[in-house]
């Protein structure tokens, strides 16, 4: 039902769709429903509710706005919408004009490469990254990389505990929601139809990622998680996972940095062709 919804037209957004949705629907209290022939999503962060921008065709847009509205009023909450893309932007604008603030969420942009760029990694840009990356081979002779079929989905469970336990995921909430929402994935493998990689050091994985197909020539990468104590295994499932699962597809999307400094300096050290820009759309 979702896919039916997120095929309608075109989406750039990490989020727009359903293995997101499922992964983190405890986190942000996802709740659902249909209205006016679109998707509407709910969701509640931090004691602020708010919704996803409407899934459908452009002519049921304004009735399910103001069906959207009629709740926010009903609830007697501020009428809030959050990762609303450009184009949406304007429909809303359309459907009121000069009554709302559009304001852009920099830190839930999300960033795009050239799938290319991220397998070939040329040019001087990237030279240290190929460092870490000539490191790690040195280093890791024996090392392999394998896709991420299901018989390899308790020994990515055990990746992920192991570095949670590194990270101290007991005292960060943030941390253990997101251990939880990786979790369900794998609980769910079969049945989510993703595609992933690993990379295992003498049998043992030492890292794995997983993504998707968002739109015709793009993937999203939801999870990469590496042991932070093997220099240049994140460069190399990175690129790995790239050149095997994606090369056919023009672009990557790497998701967001959600305002972390050294999550933004990584993401940029890999020089985004292209921004996706979301907006939070309130009343004036």
């Amino acid at each position: 039902m979702f896919d039916k919804y997120f095929s309608q037209r075109r989406y750039e957004n990490a989020h727009f769709n359903f293995t997101n949705l499922f992964m983190w629907r405890n986190i942000y209290s996802i709740k659902w429903a249909e209205e006016h022939d679109c998707l509407v999503i709910k969701a509640a962060y931090d004691g602020q509710q708010y919704m996803l921008q409407p899934f459908g065709p452009d002519e049921a847009i304004a009735p399910v706005l103001e069906a959207m509205s009629s709740f926010f009023a009903r609830e007697n909450l501020p009428f809030v919408i959050r990762g609303v893309e450009k184009f949406m932007v304007d429909l809303i604008e359309a459907w009121r004009p000069g009554q709302f603030n559009f304001t852009g969420d920099r830190d839930n942009f999300d960033y795009v490469y050239h799938s290319k760029d991220l397998i070939e990694l040329k040019g001087r840009k990237y030279h240290s990254k190929k460092n870490h990356i000539n490191s790690f081979l040195r280093s890791y002779r024996n090392y392999q990389y394998e896709p991420l079929t299901p018989e390899w989905v308790p020994h990515c469970i055990e990746t992920q505990l192991e570095w949670c336990r590194k990270k101290g995921c007991d005292d960060d909430p943030t941390l253990q929601g997101e251990n939880n929402a990786i979790i369900e994935v794998f609980t769910h493998w079969p049945e989510l139809n993703l595609q992933g990689g690993l990379i295992t050091i003498g049998g043992k994985v030492e890292g794995f990622t997983f993504g998707e197909q968002l739109n015709t020539n793009m993937a999203v990468i939801h999870v990469e998680k590496a042991n932070p104590d093997i220099r240049g295994v994140y460069p190399v499932i990175n690129q790995k996972f790239c050149e095997h699962a994606w090369q056919q597809l023009e672009y990557i999307n790497r998701e967001e940095d959600m305002g972390l400094e050294g999550l933004r300096k990584a993401k940029e050290s890999y020089y985004p062709a292209k921004m996706i820009e979301k907006y939070i759309v309130a009343f004036k």
